[in-house]
């Protein structure tokens, strides 16, 4: 009997044990947070969106999207289902009713990899070689077989890179050379001048920070290059869509698997809208001063100032005036070599540009104070023995 009633007291506490931990469990599973959000940082990249809504669908369907903006930086984009906040696979198509005039570019110096700036990849970039002691300085040739009618050409950097501080353009016209743009301090990725044709373009650019440069293009505006583009992708009943455009720079989006978006068949054309201002765009500003990247003359220090002494087009506090291998903003003695950034007194200056005499002091901010004190209590007891042994007058 009392083995019976062991059993059935075992029993029911196991069962009260289990029911707990499940309902623990179950709770647990509930508080759970949802995955954080990636795609918020990748929004800001982009200037301008498109809303789809009330797509009328019954099964999964392609959809395709006409791109009507007539010119963009970067053909990179993002749809996002607004229910999930999930970036979707896409295909971006475009065509052209007739070819583009290839070109071909060079540089001046000979620079490796210039290919990759007209190679229609936005994740490829040359790098440009920047003096120590001066700024850098580099001719690119653009050459055609027919002759090219354009109004602006685009430099499109790579991630937190600087503009060149200044560029000039010059084209071949009528067999002379002809400046198109005089040598001015670049504000933008694109260069807006006056509409010329040409068959060979000069732009010479100088800068003062590495460069790299993602993409290189030249707007042709000849009236037999017309383009048609558009977006796809799979939508979902009752889901609706934002689809993001013209980013500034480059971005990588995680989405999951991508079907055959590149099929003709069975693709729903829809009409095509406006693009709208994206309000969560912002600049890239990697040191957080304030100044946005392509403008920053310290792209990786803060130096919300933006100072620059000896106009070199970087700013102070990420250049070397001493040559000693720290930057100004690192090195204790920016003006005079140091590259042990001694440092006896621990007062922040370097032994090569310290002219205090006594150190001591530096080091023990408190003892001149001692000494002060030290005196007052001196006098006051002179005083004091000097008062005692006055003699009375009577």
């Amino acid at each position: 009997m009392k083995k019976t009633n062991k059993f059935i007291f075992a029993l029911a506490a196991f069962s009260i044990f289990f029911s707990s931990t499940a309902a623990l469990a179950q709770s647990f599973q509930i508080k759970t947070p949802p995955l954080p959000n990636n795609n918020d940082e990748a929004i800001k990249t982009f200037r301008k969106h498109q809303d789809v809504t009330s797509v009328n669908i019954e099964v999964p369907t392609v959809v395709e999207l006409p791109i009507t903006d007539n010119y963009m930086e970067r053909y990179d984009f993002m749809v996002l289902d607004t229910d999930t906040d999930q970036a979707q696979p896409y295909y971006f198509k475009r065509a052209h009713e007739s070819t583009a005039i290839p070109i071909s570019l060079s540089s001046v110096p000979t620079t490796n990899g210039v290919y990759k700036m007209i190679d229609d990849r936005s994740n490829t970039y040359t790098d440009f070689a920047l003096p120590e002691d001066r700024q850098g300085t580099v001719e690119l040739i653009i050459r055609s077989s027919t002759p090219i009618s354009s109004s602006a050409i685009t430099v499109l950097l790579a991630s937190n890179v600087a503009l060149p501080n200044t560029a000039e353009l010059r084209a071949v016209v009528g067999g002379r050379n002809t400046i198109v743009l005089s040598n001015q301090k670049m504000t933008s990725q694109t260069i807006r001048f006056p509409r010329t044709t040409s068959n060979e373009w000069h732009l010479t650019l100088k800068y003062g920070q590495p460069l790299r440069i993602n993409e290189l293009k030249l707007l042709q505006e000849n009236p037999n290059v017309i383009n048609t583009q558009s977006i796809r992708w799979l939508a979902q009943p009752g889901t609706d869509y934002r689809v993001y455009l013209d980013p500034d720079r480059y971005i990588s989006v995680r989405t999951s698997e991508a079907g055959n978006l590149r099929s003709d068949q069975d693709v729903l054309f829809l009409p095509a809208s406006l693009s709208k201002t994206n309000l969560l765009y912002k600049q890239s500003d990697i040191d957080n001063d304030g100044v946005p990247d392509i403008l920053d003359n310290c792209v990786s220090i803060t130096n919300k100032d933006q100072v620059d002494v000896n106009r070199n087009g970087r700013g102070d506090a990420c250049d070397d005036f001493d040559k000693d291998g720290l930057m100004n903003n690192v090195d204790n003695c920016p003006n005079h070599p140091n590259r042990n950034q001694a440092d006896i007194d621990s007062d922040g200056r370097g032994d090569a540009c310290d002219q205090e005499e006594s150190r001591i002091t530096e080091r023990l901010p408190w003892l001149p104070w001692m000494g002060i004190v030290f005196a007052v209590i001196v006098i006051a007891v002179l005083f004091t023995i000097t008062a005692k042994s006055k003699p009375r007058q009577e």
